[in-house]
């Protein structure tokens, strides 16, 4: 149990350190080099699986939960303004909000500890729009959910079950990703 507890700090420590290094470079440029993959090559699990209870605020501090969501296909991405890979794929995942709002829910989670005002502006500076402003301030559902780093993605199905697993930013809205996506949720 401590080594996994280890292995799980030094890797949200590496990535903050990453990240850090990353956030002072302009931000056009790190964006743009981040690595944007298709749904397979960022999947790191299909098990299908129940999840734990969690919760988490929206901008205004309503409390949610996924029960919420019941009975909808959803996009859980646990992000943060900081992120890099997590910029590089916001406006995909926006596009994949709209183009896609009769078949799933997006549902951005911030990790961001300055809450509603950093990523509201965050979102009207890189003009995402459509997302929900989603807050988990001190990363208890990335804790709970098991989360290795940002951006992690996990795909819900209809039956409120973990159906899919991702790591590291996706083309949400690749043709390939998109069916990909499909497929899993059903």
């Amino acid at each position: 149990m401590r080594e996994m507890t280890r292995r799980r700090m030094t890797g949200w420590g590496a990535l903050a350190a990453g990240s850090l290094s990353l956030a002072l470079a302009p931000r056009n440029s790190a964006a743009q080099d981040a690595d944007i993959r298709t749904i397979d090559k960022a999947l790191v699990s299909t098990d299908r699986r129940d999840l734990p209870g969690f919760g988490f605020t929206l901008a205004d501090g309503t409390p949610r939960t996924l029960a919420d969501y019941a009975g909808r296909r959803l996009v859980l991405n646990l992000w943060a303004t900081w992120c890099i890979p997590c910029i590089a794929e916001m406006p995909s995942l926006a596009k994949l909000a709209h183009d896609e709002a009769d078949r799933l829910v997006v549902l951005p989670l911030s990790s961001d500890r300055q809450g509603g005002k950093i990523v509201t502006g965050w979102f009207a500076e890189h003009h995402i729009e459509g997302l929900p402003v989603l807050l988990d301030p001190k990363g208890a559902a990335a804790r709970t959910l098991g989360a290795r780093g940002l951006p992690t993605t996990i795909l819900i199905g209809a039956d409120g079950r973990e159906h899919a697993r991702l790591e590291g930013a996706v083309a949400w809205t690749d043709p390939v990703s998109l069916a990909r996506l499909r497929a899993l949720l059903g």
